[in-house]
C-alpha cells in the first residue's frame, strides 16, 4: 500500500470519527425547569434535612477581627 493511499484513508478516518463526534455532543440548553408537584419551587431531595436557625459565632468574628488588626506592620 502506498504511503499517499494510506495517509488518505487516515485523513477520511480521522474526519468520520470527528463528524461522528461533533454529532453526538450534546450541549447543556437554557430551559425553563419546573416543578413536579406544581409547588413552585426547587423539589428538594428526599434525604434533605430541616435546617436550624443559623446564628453567627461572636467569638469567630472576634477572631477575625483580631487578625484583621495584627496584619498590619508593626510600629
Amino acid at each position: 500500500m502506498k504511503l499517499e493511499l494510506a495517509r488518505g484513508f487516515f485523513v477520511v478516518g480521522a474526519l468520520g470519527v470527528a463528524s461522528l463526534a461533533m454529532a453526538a455532543w450534546e450541549q447543556p440548553r437554557p430551559q425553563i425547569l419546573s416543578a413536579v408537584h406544581g409547588e413552585g419551587q426547587c423539589p428538594l431531595p428526599r434525604v434533605a434535612k430541616a435546617e436550624s436557625a443559623v446564628r453567627p459565632d461572636h467569638d469567630l468574628l472576634l477572631l477575625m477581627f483580631g487578625l484583621a488588626q495584627g496584619s498590619g506592620p508593626q510600629h
